[in-house]
């Protein structure tokens, strides 16, 4: 709390105009929170092979409150930066190609680490999850990673587009989102270079969707990804 006071305290006192220094706030905002809920007990991860494994709390109501309070401050934070809005792209024209994008984007995120996780005994990896959390998992996972999104690659890939172009805007919103695990793959915990590769490609994938057809559906990639992952259903 007292470096989440420090951020709004920098961000009020910013100039309206100064893009840059809000883009940096916000997304060191969310990295902060974000990094605390693994020493909060919010969530577990661990290497498996070559990649990651993540579990959450088998508890519901958490999550759902989670996941609320997720959309709650994206919401938040989206309103308090209406000179942003043309930053943001939400969708593509086709909602029903752009809803298969998502998905298929989360498939190709979870497919290289299903192959990998069939070798690996399922208590090695997180252990099962029971079946009542499932549904507030997904929930969570989804409102969650929103935020995720709206900044990556809403703000951040939107902003870097209008200098720089769609492809290297992509890739630089990947790069960038895998930086900002950094503190999570070598100081909040251990694991090292498998979260800082897996946030890589799944950066890179869901820049692409996010490029092509929006912010919602590579939110849709994104968080049924990490339901997928973190589920214990593969």
């Amino acid at each position: 709390m007292p470096g989440l006071l420090l951020l709004i305290l920098a961000y009020l006192l910013l100039p309206k105009q100064t893009v840059e220094a809000r883009l940096f706030i916000l997304v060191l905002g969310f990295i902060l929170i974000r990094d605390a809920m693994t020493p909060l007990g919010f969530w577990k991860l661990g290497a498996a092979g070559q990649t990651v494994w993540l579990r959450f709390p088998d508890d519901g109501w958490l999550l759902v409150t989670l996941g609320v309070m997720s959309l709650i401050l994206t919401f938040g934070i989206v309103i308090a930066n209406k000179r942003l809005l043309n930053l943001l792209f939400w969708c593509g024209k086709g909602r029903t190609a752009s809803a298969i994008a998502g998905l298929l984007g989360a498939l190709v995120v979870v497919v290289p680490c299903a192959l990998i996780y069939s070798f690996i005994d399922m208590e090695a990896r997180g252990g099962a999850v029971p079946a009542y959390v499932l549904l507030p998992l997904l929930f969570m996972a989804l409102a969650g990673n929103f935020m995720e999104e709206v900044l990556f690659r809403g703000y951040l890939q939107g902003y870097f587009e209008r200098i720089s172009g769609p492809l290297k805007a992509a890739l630089i919103s990947a790069i960038l989102f895998a930086s900002g695990h950094i503190f999570l793959a070598l100081t909040v915990t251990d694991i090292g270079a498998p979260i800082l590769i897996f946030t890589l490609y799944e950066g890179i994938v869901c820049a692409y969707v996010r490029m092509k057809y929006g912010i919602l559906p590579s939110t849709l990639t994104h968080g049924l990804a990490i339901f997928t992952l973190s589920s214990g259903l593969i």
